[in-house]
């Protein structure tokens, strides 16, 4: 079946709001599991961010910790700067930083995020005319941004239509959930799942996102 919505260029394909329901709709019709949960939840929101260097550091905030807290790490340093540019966070000291709950971890790699955008060794407008793997290895490059955030960028910033995050704890619980699968059922299982929802695992991985934090009452960032 052919899904009218998504657009193709240069054969990257992406998706957009106008498409993003019709898609959702596509993979509730294959799969009941995921029609229950739009059935219960209705459409999950469909998530996008700004290319921009507030994102990337939003997204390295979010590494390894809840929603809620990266999104007050990230308010308490609008509070600091409210223009976050890699100029204004470099002129950030490390103490104010962890006024704004910047682990000393974190600390490192947004300054070293900021100096490479500085420095022009991330050209992050060049980004959308990459393939994934492309856009995957030139994010990696750079201090702090792993397999996880570079998929986040292109699920959420690119909006590539294919990508489903191994990494992300959420996101495997909601499989497990869903599938009602064991708490110790394997990555390697659950990527054979997911590629039943290929082309689309990104919004298939956004249905999956919106039942885990509904089933637990919390926002989406």
């Amino acid at each position: 079946m052919t899904v009218t919505g998504p657009v193709s260029i240069n054969g990257i394909q992406t998706f957009s709001e106008s498409s993003f329901n019709i898609i959702c709709d596509h993979l509730a019709k294959q799969d009941p599991d995921l029609q229950a949960i739009l059935d219960t939840h209705q459409y999950p929101p469909c998530w996008q961010r700004s290319a921009s260097f507030e994102t990337l550091v939003h997204i390295i905030l979010e590494q390894q910790v809840s929603l809620a807290s990266a999104m007050a790490a990230l308010n308490k340093l609008k509070q600091k700067t409210a223009d976050i540019t890699p100029a204004n966070l470099l002129a950030l000291s490390n103490e104010e930083l962890r006024d704004c709950y910047f682990s000393r971890q974190k600390i490192i790699y947004a300054k070293h995020l900021a100096s490479a955008f500085l420095n022009d060794e991330l050209n992050i407008d060049a980004l959308s005319a990459m393939d994934n793997d492309t856009v995957r290895s030139t994010l990696t490059k750079i201090k702090g941004i792993g397999n996880w955030s570079a998929d986040v960028y292109l699920m959420m910033v690119l909006q590539r239509c294919d990508l489903f995050p191994l990494g992300d704890v959420a996101l495997m619980t909601s499989v497990r959930e869903t599938k009602k699968l064991s708490k110790d059922s394997s990555k390697i299982a659950i990527a054979a799942i997911a590629s039943a929802w290929k082309p689309y695992q990104t919004i298939a991985a956004f249905i999956l996102w919106h039942s885990y934090l509904c089933k637990r009452k919390r926002k989406s960032q």
